[in-house]
């Protein structure tokens, strides 16, 4: 007797989800550790969020402390910092989270760091590095994991200030590539500035590169498109957007101004993973269609994302 993967899904669709994004998360996290254990840190390159902290700690004790250790302590004390800020979800995630990545760094982590480089250049093996890891924290973040570190800080700082995740890890991960600066060093002032200031700009080239690749791969397909579309087929084209893509439509009588004939306008909003789609169905049922696509910042509401706003604090006047 065979039992097909769609079967399992269609039986038990919120297992099967659960499933596949714990296999995406730690396929993500492997990624991760494969670009951070084997292109950053046998160069000595420290880099941001919590892998970079642990690197520090790793080269201030001369390797006493190992990486994966550091990062999984600090990891737990954070999260017991923080425990009331945080929710149970988001504490249980990053529990996992943590506890996969600290074993994958630590089960290869000795080895590389007591071997020659793979890569002997230092720029391409911190390019090469910093794509992986991006590509890692885009996968595993895309199915709704984390491993802790600034995203912890960042968590609890956007619940007690104003103050955008973005900019609060970003600055938190500059000043730990910056720190490097105070390593352990044999050698002159004159020297440590010329070796550190080297090693600070390529930890910030990484930086720059894993966030960029991260928000490139989290953002795919995600862009909102907006299409609007002109035809006398429009109710099939309707019926068919609407029951073979998900996606509403909107429609409102408008009139050619030359013919003053009435006709049908349609709106619709989607991803950009649905347009080849949208195209496909409006071309079957009208070639003479008149259809536009424009790209449209954001789309709040049912089926998109949720608007969220804080309270700003108002200022107060005082009034003698």
């Amino acid at each position: 007797m065979t039992f097909s993967l769609s079967q399992f899904r269609s039986r038990h669709p919120q297992l099967g989800t659960d499933v596949e994004n714990l296999l995406a998360i730690v396929l993500g996290m492997a990624i991760y550790t494969v670009g951070f254990c084997v292109f950053i840190l046998p160069h000595h390159i420290v880099i941001g969020g919590m892998a970079g902290f642990s690197t520090l700690v790793f080269y201030a004790t001369s390797g006493h402390i190992p990486v994966a250790v550091a990062m999984y302590g600090t990891n737990i004390l954070l999260l017991i910092c923080g425990y009331k800020y945080l929710g149970r979800g988001f504490v249980l995630r990053t529990i996992f989270g943590a506890t996969v990545l600290s074993l994958m760094i630590g089960s290869v982590e000795g080895y590389f760091t007591t071997h020659p480089p793979l890569v002997t250049d230092t720029t391409m093996s911190v390019i090469m590095g910093a794509m992986l890891i991006g590509l890692g924290i885009g996968v595993y973040y895309s199915h709704h994991g984390t491993a802790g570190g600034t995203d912890i800080v960042a968590a609890i700082m956007t619940t007690i200030s104003d103050i955008s995740v973005g900019r609060v890890m970003m600055i938190i991960d500059m000043s730990i590539v910056a720190l490097s600066f105070f390593l352990p060093f044999d050698g002159d002032m004159e020297e440590r500035v010329q070796l550190r200031t080297e090693t600070i700009i390529y930890g910030w080239l990484a930086i720059f590169l894993y966030s960029y690749i991260t928000d490139r791969f989290l953002n795919e397909g995600r862009q909102t498109v907006q299409f609007i579309i002109l035809s006398d087929k429009w109710e099939v084209i309707a019926d068919r957007i609407t029951h073979e893509t998900g996606r509403g439509v909107t429609t409102w009588d408008c009139e050619g101004f030359w013919t003053k004939t009435g006709r049908q306008l349609m709106l619709v909003w989607c991803r950009e993973v649905d347009t080849h789609q949208m195209y496909k169905i409006v071309k079957e049922e009208d070639p003479n269609a008149y259809i536009t696509n424009s790209f449209v910042r954001c789309v709040y509401g049912n089926g998109f994302d949720t608007l969220k706003l804080k309270k700003r604090k108002s200022a107060t006047v005082n009034r003698k």
